[in-house]
């Protein structure tokens, strides 16, 4: 391992980040603080309380969980799709980096980034609501391993995307829609038998469900599954990326 390559890619990164903090930082916390704004304080007063728990607080582990997956795959995509765009990636490869080194400095600094805009949402929201965290040891597992798998999801569709237009169509098109349909704004015991069923094979449902677990101690989903969820999915994208790796895919042409 090469330290000092991992830290040279993360410093990189993340000054690149802070450069452009208004757009990295503000944007997505804002956007979150009008949903706050309309579901949590417009519609949520009119609403009762689900599983036990305001509507306004009970939205609030969906609201973070949106933004960590939106926001770490934007990050780590077009970290690594940047280098490759630019013909800068080639200075990365023939460093004397290891594909561990590599993936770790990328993917760590894309995970950073999208922990710390989580926990900026996650104060924010005391501006609006008044919540509890139960099991804040679970929710900080839940939030790093979040951030860590879909960085590494994002590190593999920003060497799979040949244009900038394809960044965000796993984003926009896949990612949203499965995390609005995966209990974001509701509990999916509110939905008919038949489409609790369906929604199970939603990814993101474990991911929200766990989280929220942490917060008030009830989940739509066993968290003992929630977890093995997302570690299944971080498998997943760490085979994916060994095999990018492996046969030089998108990376040496």
């Amino acid at each position: 391992m090469n330290g000092h390559g991992i830290k040279a890619i993360y410093q990189f990164e993340m000054a690149r980040w802070f450069r452009t903090l208004g757009q990295s930082l503000f944007t997505p916390v804002l956007s979150t603080a009008l949903y706050f704004i309309v579901f949590g304080s417009a519609i949520g007063g009119r609403m009762g309380e689900v599983d036990g728990v305001s509507y306004a607080a009970f939205i609030v582990p969906g609201l973070i969980m949106l933004s960590i997956l939106t926001e770490s795959l934007s990050n780590a995509s077009f970290g690594i799709y940047f280098p490759r765009f630019t013909g800068t990636i080639y200075e990365v490869l023939s460093a004397p980096l290891s594909p561990f080194d590599i993936v770790t400095g990328y993917v760590g600094a894309a995970a950073t980034k999208s922990m710390i805009i989580g926990c900026v949402i996650l104060v924010t929201a005391r501006l609006f609501v008044d919540y509890s965290v139960q099991y804040p040891l679970v929710m900080i597992l839940f939030l790093a391993l979040t951030a860590v798998t879909f960085c590494l999801f994002g590190f593999i569709l920003g060497i799979w995307a040949d244009g900038f237009e394809k960044l965000q169509i796993v984003p926009m098109l896949v990612i949203m829609p499965l995390t609005f349909l995966g209990g974001t704004f509701y509990s999916i015991s509110m939905l008919p038998e038949f489409w609790q069923k369906v929604t199970l094979f939603n990814p993101v449902v474990y991911l929200i469900s766990g989280f929220r677990w942490s917060f008030f101690g009830t989940a739509d989903v066993a968290i003992g599954v929630s977890l093995g969820a997302i570690s299944l999915i971080l498998l997943v994208c760490l085979a994916a990326i060994w095999w990018i790796f492996k046969t030089g895919y998108r990376l040496k042409t």
